[in-house]
């Protein structure tokens, strides 16, 4: 890679106006919390699929074994949790897309 001057510098980064933010590094995050969130949306719809399949279902008292009790838990936890995650990486993810389209509209790369 050539030297570069101030000058050379100051050329290459006049297009870009001083506010605008730089494109998001690849590795911010944005894809574990859209694993993350996936897999715990998925362990809850499994946990509590399983209560009605396998643990007999649930009454106005609850569920009718211990097992189904924990998948309960087990489903109440992750569910809300997993939502969050996912929908925290999609807003990410989307963010970081439309960030990537005005800086390359910016430059001219389009």
């Amino acid at each position: 890679m050539p030297y570069m001057t101030e000058h050379d510098t100051e050329k290459r980064t006049s297009r870009i106006p001083a506010a605008f933010p730089v494109p998001p590094s690849a590795d911010d995050g944005t894809s574990q919390l859209l694993r993350a969130g996936a897999w715990t949306l998925a362990v809850g719809a499994l946990a509590a699929l399983s209560i009605k399949i396998l643990f007999g279902g649930i009454t106005q008292q609850g569920p009718h074994t211990n097992s189904g009790w924990f998948a309960l838990i087990v489903a109440m936890m992750c569910l809300p949790f997993g939502l969050m995650l996912f929908t925290l990486g999609a807003a990410k993810w989307m963010r970081n897309r439309r960030l990537r389209r005005e800086y390359e509209s910016v430059l001219g790369k389009r």
